[in-house]
């Protein structure tokens, strides 16, 4: 029941500080799950982020799934999924309540700005420590530089990009391995 509790507020408490998704997400997960609580490997969070990422749905939803799974099986992943759910549904309750006149007062308009700006550099933040703990060698390099361009010059589906980064980095591993087999 410890761990239950433990599962549910640190979600909650990652869910109640995190602004701007997914993304935003990564600094926090990374300071509670990985540093404070011992529970990941930076290298098991890039994992949980790259997959929940690739999969359909919220990827902060996702990403407690899969650390509550992890942790305490499918019960883990609910309580998990509660406790990243429960700030932003009390949050939204109360906003709705009074939407109406909320969301076009100045200083409301001015508090969005200020979060729109924080978001962007937890953002940065969280490319950083996906760099860190992803890219490792000149294949990431190359894999990068590619997706990139692809992404942003040349505007292939993000899908179908993800599709192409998976098999490559499979025949890169297959590729490896035989080389190794061979020495």
């Amino acid at each position: 029941m410890k761990l239950y509790r433990e599962i549910f507020t640190t979600f909650t408490k990652i869910g109640a500080l995190t602004f701007g998704g997914g993304y935003a997400m990564l600094p926090i997960m990374h300071r509670e799950a990985v540093e404070r609580r011992g529970w990941l490997t930076k290298e098991e969070v890039a994992d949980y982020y790259a997959l929940s990422q690739s999969l359909p749905g919220v990827i902060m939803i996702n990403v407690a799934a899969f650390v509550g799974h992890k942790l305490a099986g499918t019960r883990g992943s609910t309580v998990a999924c509660l406790g990243v759910v429960v700030p932003s549904f009390v949050l939204i309750t109360f906003i709705a309540a009074f939407i109406q006149g909320f969301l076009g007062q100045e200083l409301v308009q001015r508090a969005f700005f200020g979060i729109r700006v924080v978001v962007c550099a937890l953002i940065v933040q969280a490319i950083i420590k996906l760099w860190k703990s992803s890219v490792k060698d000149t294949f990431g390099i190359v894999v990068y530089i590619v997706t990139l361009a692809l992404v942003l010059l040349v505007g292939v589906p993000i899908i179908a990009v993800v599709a192409c980064a998976i098999l490559a980095g499979i025949a890169h591993s297959a590729l490896r391995r035989r080389v190794e087999a061979e020495r």
